[in-house]
């Protein structure tokens, strides 16, 4: 059994929303973790790519694990990402049964970031509920952890490649 936060998760998240800017995606980064601590799934954001507005990082490391698990819940996972998760996102966490949520960044730090980028390109849209209103009136209550490594998170903004 875990204990959560933990420090190499979180990096690998990280790692992955690197990898995500490479591809001209939004920097953001997500991986499930099972009881055991064995990585499930690492996924970025794929928006772009998939010209889908659903394909987030988080709504694909759910739906990766789900298929690998043959399960639709995923008890005893715990999901870690980059950004705080969106409305849809953290709804789709608390859904699977997921055990608990671990974020760096908040949607605070995403707005704050989109504020100096003027583009026609960039639009950072956001929905103003917080992970933790969510997560507070879910049903089943899930964990959640937030600003894990933030200070480590928020610098992934200026890795953006879709602000030109």
């Amino acid at each position: 059994m875990q204990n959560h936060p933990q420090k190499e998760f979180m990096m690998k998240a990280i790692e992955e929303a690197k990898n995500s800017a490479s591809l001209g995606q939004y920097t953001i980064g997500a991986i499930i973790v099972d009881s055991n601590g064995e990585i499930l799934a690492v996924e970025h954001t794929s928006t772009h790519s998939s010209n889908d507005a659903t394909a987030h990082a988080e709504i694909s490391a759910i739906r990766s694990v789900c298929k690998k698990l043959n399960n639709r819940y995923l008890f005893g996972c715990w999901l870690y990402t980059t950004l705080e998760p969106c409305p849809m996102c953290i709804s789709a966490a608390i859904w699977a049964k997921i055990d608990g949520v671990v974020f760096g960044a908040t949607k605070e730090d995403a707005i704050d970031f989109a504020k100096g980028i003027e583009s026609s390109k960039f639009k950072w849209r956001q929905i103003d509920i917080s992970a933790k209103d969510i997560v507070a009136k879910g049903d089943p209550h899930i964990n959640l952890v937030e600003g894990f490594m933030r200070d480590e998170c928020k610098p992934l903004f200026s890795f953006e490649k879709n602000t030109e």
